[in-house]
């Protein structure tokens, strides 16, 4: 073979190699930038797991005080930690937006629009499956989780809503009233909470508990059951 013959075989495996090392470059950069953006959707839901367990909390640390449940299954008393009505759009802190009346709904009955009667008692193989004693969802605490502790050196950028409605483990058909007699209803003197984190690029996250007052004082609540809602 002729020396010009052979340089040109030389520069197109010089092009070949080159080509492979930006392929693998190129690979290996897209395989950095999927593992950086699953690190930070997987800290992102971490944070929204924590914003809404610290909207438990605040609202938990406010029930003591009200004497009577059913002021807070049939809507007629809220926190004092809410940012205005109980319904209508809110503006996340990466300008996305949520609607808190839509947020209700889907609580209640998996979707955005109004619920009806019958969409409330309905899912009987799903997260609501106690029929007429499906709680009620009622929006009770609501606003940007820096505002849950006015002062405090916290920063977040979550939003946070709790709802608080009548203990499944009721048996009266009334989530509207708290049962009267634990002999025969075990969900009397009980309230169920529900509490939803939303965060940048769609974070979300829910926890749902129950609790009841530890004493006939009312003094203080005992958690009953804690569980983060998939």
């Amino acid at each position: 073979m002729r020396p010009r013959d052979e340089l040109g075989v030389a520069l197109v495996l010089a092009m070949m190699a080159v080509l492979l090392l930006s392929a693998l470059g190129l690979a290996l950069a897209a395989a950095t930038a999927t593992e950086l953006m699953i690190a930070a959707n997987y800290r992102t839901g971490q944070e929204a797991f924590y914003a809404a367990d610290a909207g438990a909390e605040r609202a938990l640390s406010e029930l003591p005080s009200v004497a009577n449940w059913d002021l807070l299954f049939d809507g007629a008393l809220q926190s004092t930690f809410v940012d205005g009505p109980p319904s209508g759009a809110r503006r996340l802190a990466d300008g996305s937006p949520i609607d808190l009346a839509e947020v209700t709904n889907a609580a209640n009955c998996g979707k955005k629009t109004a619920c009806s009667a019958s969409d409330l008692t309905a899912n009987p193989t799903g997260d609501r499956p106690w029929g007429a004693n499906n709680p009620v969802w009622r929006l009770y605490a609501y606003g940007k989780l820096t505002d849950v502790a006015p002062g405090a050196a916290a920063s977040s950028i979550f939003y946070v809503a709790v709802f608080v409605g009548d203990d499944s483990a009721e048996t009266d058909g009334d989530p509207l009233r708290d049962g009267t007699d634990p002999a025969v209803n075990p969900g009397s003197g009980a309230v169920a909470l529900r509490a939803e984190a939303f965060g940048p690029r769609g974070a979300h996250r829910v926890v749902e508990l129950t609790a009841s007052r530890t004493d006939t004082t009312g003094a203080a609540l005992k958690v009953l059951s804690w569980r983060e809602v998939r």
